[in-house]
């Protein structure tokens, strides 16, 4: 019993080390950056300042991604999924090919893992070959489709609990015009996390190129065990509610998709041919999420749109005077140092009015006033972190 543990201990660690020979690998880190940059770049010509530094999508790439893949990982092995090399080939390919339309959303599971289903069972069917050393998709198994959906059912699962975790941190404060041509305030979540999969595959997929990988034996048959990272890509815009209410909206229900998805997936063991409608359910279902969100969303009324009874904060700076406050995206600040604002210039001539000392009335998300207040000093930034709708009149916007 020792040393079988110890014999699956030292292969988890050489599929660990199995990683860093992935390519996606590096690639992912690159779409992070470029997420990071392009998102600063952006709030820059919206407010002539940045919320968070342009390395806050790179943070947010690995950490919970991490965890939530090996718990999935668990899972997966202890159920024996045995998923074709093939299918990990296609998967990261269509990660690639949905990363260039800049449609972030599509590198999430159901569209990278659910159309490789498809070319699988394609390759499958015309007996492609790829290289002398894919094939695992020579010997046909019933067991691969359906073992393919679960998968999937999976990490989709794994995309909705990152959703509900990660997904309204950091919200992107942005500037857009409403139908009517008005300035209003929208925040935009385009954030890119790894999720890392411990998988059992055909040893004889990667035997003849690679005669180090290791391999382990069940029931007279051999396998590998190697650590895939899949990308989980995420994009929504809100404009009629609380960002963090969105998200975690949107997050519950792919999680029951996920559930509902897996339910079902465990039904192709029996009807392989009912892996089929599995895979294109969730496609089909991820994609309504997005639809329905978006339509309910663009009917709401403007949340972050300019007020007469106060200034709407849109974002908040870290580690501001405003954030040390406490103040909260989407509430509204109604009077400064006692006098009553409602825009721009009204908020920073009551700030002036106090240099040493600033106290706001806040009406907070749920209608409940509140005062914070603190002391400014010599070194504090001039400008305490606010971004709000800019006034009609004014061309540009700043942070006050």
């Amino acid at each position: 019993m020792v040393r079988l543990a110890y014999a699956w201990l030292i292969e988890i660690g050489k599929g660990i080390g199995k990683l860093f020979l992935n390519p996606l690998l590096y690639y992912l880190f690159f779409i992070a950056a470029i997420l990071g940059v392009s998102r600063v770049k952006r709030e820059r010509r919206n407010f002539h300042i940045r919320a968070e530094n342009a390395y806050y999508e790179l943070r947010q790439l690995f950490p919970l991604g991490v965890v939530v893949g090996l718990s999935l990982s668990l899972v997966s092995i202890a159920a024996g999924l045995v998923i074709p090399v093939e299918t990990l080939f296609f998967t990261a390919a269509f990660t690639v090919i949905w990363s260039l339309t800049t449609k972030i959303r599509w590198m999430a599971p159901a569209y990278t893992l659910g159309f490789a289903f498809f070319v699988t069972i394609f390759a499958a069917d015309q007996r492609w070959q790829l290289s002398s050393f894919f094939t695992s998709l020579k010997v046909k198994e019933a067991t691969i489709f359906p073992s393919i959906a679960v998968l999937l059912a999976l990490l989709i699962i794994g995309e909705g609990i990152l959703i509900v975790r990660n997904g309204q941190k950091g919200s992107s404060p942005k500037l857009v015009k409403s139908k009517r041509g008005q300035m209003i305030g929208v925040h935009e979540v385009k954030r890119l996390w790894m999720l890392p999969l411990f998988l059992i595959i055909p040893s004889e997929a990667l035997k003849s190129p690679f005669e180090w990988w290791p391999v382990f034996s069940i029931g007279g048959s051999t396998f590998s065990i190697i650590l895939i990272p899949f990308a989980v890509g995420f994009f929504q815009q809100i404009q009629g509610s609380l960002p963090s209410a969105a998200v975690k909206a949107v997050g519950r229900k792919v999680i029951a998709l996920g559930v509902f998805v897996t339910l079902l997936s465990i039904s192709g063991y029996w009807y392989p041919l009912a892996s089929i409608a599995v895979v294109t359910l969730a496609i089909i279902g991820r994609e309504l999420i997005s639809l329905r969100q978006r339509v309910a969303d663009e009917n709401l009324p403007f949340y972050f749109s300019k007020r007469n009874n106060g200034v709407m904060v849109l974002g908040i700076i870290p580690g501001s005077p405003a954030s040390n406050m406490g103040l909260q995206v989407g509430e509204l600040v109604t009077k400064v140092n006692g006098r009553a604002v409602h825009d721009r210039s009204s908020f920073y001539e009551a700030l002036l009015k106090n240099r040493a000392h600033c106290k706001l009335e806040v009406l907070d998300v749920n209608d409940q006033i509140r005062f914070a207040q603190r002391a400014l000093y010599e070194g504090d930034h001039h400008e305490l972190g606010i971004l709000f709708v800019k006034d009609e009149t004014k061309k540009g916007n700043e942070a006050v």
